[in-house]
């Protein structure tokens, strides 16, 4: 099992890097040449999403992507930092983004709305793109997990 990891600063101008490079691991490991535009977009609105809730939330942190070659499928995780509402137990599994937002109590309910918002808008894009998806958030912040099968090892040049 083969991983590439990316750390990037939450800085939108990163996130076409990250397309870039999941674009192409995605295509060694053999993930098919119709679906690499969905990895594309898939990828960028998840990074798009970590990227805009470090900005929102003042975190400086960077944001993390592990791209994974496993024997029959291409997984990609999206992490963040920011803590979720309600601890570890969270959203686990989410895929509607309910709970996956980090909107905290201190933030003012205007404010809250409009980050919501946003944050299913990207969640509802990313589980238009990919079948296989979940979105996790817990104290230590945010994961979005999807994954594409891949052609047999034996198909692979």
């Amino acid at each position: 099992m083969a991983t590439v990891e990316l750390r990037f600063s939450a800085q939108p101008e990163h996130v076409r890097t990250a397309r870039l490079v999941a674009a192409a691991v995605a295509r060694r490991a053999g993930v098919d040449e119709a679906v690499l535009d969905e990895v594309r977009l898939a990828v960028g609105e998840a990074c798009s999403r970590a990227v805009g809730l470090h900005r929102s939330h003042g975190i400086t942190e960077p944001v993390s992507v592990a791209l994974t070659e496993e024997e029959k499928a291409f997984s990609i995780e999206v992490g963040d930092s920011v803590p979720g509402p309600g601890g570890d137990s969270a959203a686990s599994g989410a895929r509607d983004g309910s709970h996956a937002s980090g909107a905290g109590p201190d933030r003012p309910d205007s404010e809250m709305d409009g980050a919501e918002g946003e944050d299913e808008m990207g969640l509802a894009v990313i589980s238009g793109l990919v079948d296989d998806v979940e979105v996790r958030s817990g104290a230590g912040g945010g994961v979005i997990r999807m994954s594409w099968p891949t052609a047999d090892a034996a198909v692979r040049p």
